[in-house]
């Protein structure tokens, strides 16, 4: 499947950076242009390309990790997105005050999907500090827990297959709703916190 990252910014970068060391191959796009990605490609080549827009919002799994305010115009514009998978790695805040999003009563997974019509949307990737995103996640000798929930369960087997691929433990919280509800900052009680498996 071919993967595209929207987003260079912390969260962007660590994602890019975790697949990359696992092999993975994934094509990125930022709202800054190919210049500003140079020092990112060049420690991450050959897996991590950098793509047009539309290569990015049309590969098959596309993370999407960008400042909520500015979703609309990364990824706005698709009026169909065809069953594809769409990894909300967000979390619901205006920057820079970091107040949170009024939701009026969704999650932000809930709030999200409805931005991307016609998308398998899985909650994955935003719950952990960037730094440890980026990290190893058998650094401490165990495999870092990493939870995911969404409504789709063969989309939530797609980006298992990833976490597992990377050396993460994935841990299904459920669907948008109850699931997303765990992993949302600010709100959810999971965000932030480093559980290691040892197995």
């Amino acid at each position: 499947m071919r993967i595209g990252i929207v987003g260079a910014g912390a969260v962007g970068s660590a994602i890019a950076a975790v697949l990359a060391r696992a092999g993975i191959e994934a094509t990125i796009v930022n709202r800054r242009g190919v210049g500003s990605l140079a020092v990112l490609l060049a420690g991450l080549a050959p897996h991590l390309t950098a793509g047009t827009r539309e290569d990015v919002l049309g590969a098959d799994i596309v993370f999407v990790a960008v400042p909520w305010m500015r979703l609309g115009d990364a990824i706005g514009g698709v009026s169909d997105w065809g069953g594809r998978i769409v990894v909300d790695c967000n979390n619901a805040l205006e920057g820079p005050s970091f107040k949170p999003v009024e939701l009026n009563g969704l999650t932000s997974s809930e709030a999200f999907a409805q931005m991307v019509p016609g998308a398998r949307v899985v909650k994955a990737f935003n719950h952990m500090l960037p730094h440890l995103l980026a990290g190893d996640p058998r650094a401490e000798g165990g495999r870092r827990a990493m939870f995911m929930a969404g409504d789709e369960p063969a989309a939530k087997v797609e980006i298992g297959k990833i976490i597992d691929a990377i050396g993460g433990y994935r841990i299904d919280l459920g669907g948008l709703r109850e699931g997303g509800r765990l992993m949302q900052f600010p709100g959810g009680p999971l965000p932030a916190l480093n559980f290691v498996l040892f197995d």
